[in-house]
């Protein structure tokens, strides 16, 4: 049986998830697509999110330039920034992080860095 692309993600997605939930803090999910990548902090129990930034945010669209900007390192750095003072504001100072499949690599790590150096813990 051959697995889509997707499958294969959310598969990889699944034992990070278990993981994470075992540990009883808040989880920093990251969504990455072709145009734009999400980032949402989700409460210990996982019913609540408790923050989130993508650089569909019209006022982050702005900043980056207009269309077409929202997929780049320099994009994911801002929304990495902005999620951590988002964070903070709800009063979360320590998250997992949870890249959901996606290789830590580029855009997805370029938002970890930029979300540590904000002062979020991980």
């Amino acid at each position: 049986m051959m697995l889509t692309k997707k499958e294969q993600r959310l598969r990889r997605a699944r034992q990070t998830r278990i993981r994470i939930a075992n540990q009883g803090v808040a989880r920093l999910s990251v969504n990455r697509t072709n145009l734009h990548i999400y980032a949402t902090v989700v409460s210990e129990d996982g019913t609540k999110v408790l923050a989130s930034a993508s650089t569909a945010e019209a006022e982050v669209r702005s900043s980056l330039g207009g269309a077409g900007k929202g997929s780049n390192t320099a994009a994911a750095t801002l929304v990495g920034k902005r999620i951590a003072e988002k964070a903070k504001a709800a009063g979360v100072e320590k998250v997992a992080f949870d890249r959901a499949g996606f290789a830590y690599h580029g855009r997805v790590k370029a938002l970890a860095d930029a979300a540590r150096e904000a002062g979020l813990q991980f």
